[in-house]
């Protein structure tokens, strides 16, 4: 029991080293790039390595078509600086490929482009709309009986959307099981915080009125965001929402919880510091090991 605790503990702290890796990437990426999205796609990390890395998700980056791959479709798609640096990991594509985040003529567009680049499922730029592609991708999944997962990465600001909630009604008439939403619970969106811009709480009792199973987890804990997506397999007649609670910019002192950050990068000097910040954190998570 206890080398099982042990190997549970080495796998979750390499999970979170390269989830500190992913950022730095991110950081390196919009340097480079000189215009982007910061605060979102640095707080969401985590929920991205557990979906790819964390023993959840079906996908043969050798193979990108593969029928019964599980379809990732990622709503809020000013986060593509996170799910490039993902796709790279997890070798859809070579890593010295990110260098080239929106310059003219790359795949790596700002925001995803489906015909573009393999692993990248659905086109994404305006939000609050993926969730209704994901819902079409679930239906007809079920009635090809496929038995595929599908997931949906939203932000929280697209909750405004009517759109969003249009489809999450017909999830639930067509009890779609084989849908999981990933919520990044933030609280920051273009304009400020989205409770001032347009009040969303109670999030979870909405969802749940709307008839989806719904799940809060920590969304910096590896641990329950895969705990959580195990559940979310397992359970059947409702699509499941995961709300993960998370700090815009997390890892980054001067980024955390202001969402100015939320559509500028940093300068030379401010991605150095950024920098510096993170590779200081990798020391935290080995000596928590030992």
């Amino acid at each position: 029991m206890k080398q099982k605790r042990n190997k549970q503990a080495e796998r979750i702290a390499s999970l979170e080293e390269l989830s500190l890796k992913i950022r730095q990437e991110i950081i390196q990426m919009l340097l480079e790039a000189k215009s982007g999205h910061c605060a979102g796609p640095l707080g969401a990390v985590e929920q991205y390595v557990a979906l790819y890395f964390g023993g959840i998700l079906k996908y043969d980056a050798k193979n990108p078509d593969w029928p019964e791959r599980d379809r990732v479709v990622v709503s809020n798609g000013h986060y593509a600086p996170l799910l490039y640096a993902i796709l790279a990991e997890a070798g859809y594509f070579p890593r010295d490929e990110l260098k080239n985040l929106r310059k003219l003529g790359s795949p790596l567009q700002g925001h995803p482009y489906r015909l573009g680049l393999k692993g990248v499922e659905t086109s994404s730029g305006p939000v609050g709309e993926g969730l209704s592609q994901a819902v079409g991708m679930a239906l007809g999944l079920k009635l090809d009986k496929i038995k595929s997962q599908v997931y949906c990465l939203m932000g929280d600001g697209e909750q405004d959307c009517g759109s969003t909630w249009e489809a999450a009604m017909l999830a639930a008439k067509y009890q779609l099981d084989n849908l999981t939403v990933l919520i990044d619970r933030n609280n920051i969106q273009i304009d400020g915080f989205t409770e001032k811009v347009l009040p969303l709480e109670p999030l979870k009792e909405k969802y749940e009125a709307f008839g989806w199973k719904v799940l809060e987890v920590d969304g910096h804990n590896l641990e329950e965001i895969i705990s959580a997506l195990l559940k979310a397999k397992s359970l059947f007649a409702k699509p499941v929402a995961i709300i993960c609670h998370t700090i815009p910019g997390k890892g980054i002192d001067f980024m955390e919880w202001e969402y100015q950050w939320h559509g500028k990068v940093p300068n030379s000097r401010e991605a150095e510091e950024a920098l510096r910040q993170l590779r200081s954190l990798k020391g935290k998570i080995q000596s928590e090991l030992d």
